[in-house]
């Protein structure tokens, strides 16, 4: 091991590993997260109150800052993923769900039901915080207040906008959504996250490859007017003249006529009288 690796432990699990580089450690399983993950996590020191001094979600970053746990009177944590270490034991209850694969709903649940009876705040973390402890939260929610799974879903989604729970997870809920009511609900569409709506393309105002086109309006019975339909279409070739040749025309048809020129260049005499 490199001198600079034994020098700087990891910030978050105080771990030697190359944790700058993405290097998963060794001893409790935490590795750094990704710039794509950056970009769709909200970071923040805090968990996220899911249930008013009760119950809080959040990552393993949160569950490593025993100090602002303490400021929120967090008492007790709930860690999800076995390769997880449990950082604090003698500031914390823990405990720990064993399966990695399949999540323990009903153990978890009986966990928090009795912190719930103890009064005691408790913190339910995964890695990241957005896909096996939420799926922890909403069973919970599902099983203590009775609420079908889209409900549940959307009450954590709310306080905490970076859930994002795979294919396997969401079945895993529809399957204990099935066991607590003997149905699932599907009056409600699928979360979004799960199901992606195709990208609608943009035409800017111009036809689609695939849409009709439309028919031309030359049957409508309010056709359009012609150019040709002008009324100077109407007026014989003979009459367009160019110059001093202009024919006469009767001047009192227009109100302004007192005003036109006269053809043979000289002013109009004015009215002495």
């Amino acid at each position: 091991m490199r001198k600079r690796e034994r020098e700087n432990p990891c910030a978050v699990c105080g771990h030697y590993h190359k944790y700058e580089e993405g290097e998963v450690c060794g001893i409790c399983g935490h590795r750094s997260t990704s710039l794509a993950e950056k970009s769709t996590l909200h970071v923040s020191a805090f968990p996220s109150e899911i249930l008013p001094e009760f119950l809080y979600l959040g990552s393993y970053d949160n569950a490593s800052r025993s100090e602002l746990l303490k400021t929120q009177g967090i008492s007790r944590v709930l860690n999800t993923v076995p390769s997880c270490q449990n950082l604090y034991k003698n500031s914390f209850t823990y405990h720990c769900l064993q399966d990695d694969k399949i999540l323990q709903f009903d153990d978890a649940i009986q966990f928090l039901e009795q912190c719930e009876k103890d009064k005691a705040r408790v913190l339910v973390h995964c890695m990241f915080g957005k896909n096996r402890s939420p799926a922890i939260v909403i069973a919970y929610l599902m099983k203590r207040k009775g609420w079908r799974l889209a409900q549940s879903f959307q009450w954590v989604k709310e306080r905490r906008p970076s859930v994002n729970l795979s294919e396997d997870i969401y079945q895993q809920l529809q399957e204990y959504e099935q066991k607590i009511f003997a149905s699932v609900d599907n009056s409600n569409p699928p979360q979004p996250t799960l199901l992606p709506v195709a990208a609608q393309s943009f035409s800017f105002g111009f036809p689609k490859v695939n849409d009709p086109v439309p028919v031309p309006a030359f049957n409508n019975s309010f056709p359009a007017t012609s150019i040709f339909d002008h009324p100077a279409s109407s007026i014989p070739p003979q009459e367009f003249t160019f110059g001093a040749g202009q024919a006469e025309k009767n001047i009192s048809e227009t109100p302004f006529s007192a005003n036109i020129p006269n053809p043979n260049g000289s002013d109009i005499p004015m009215d002495s009288s």
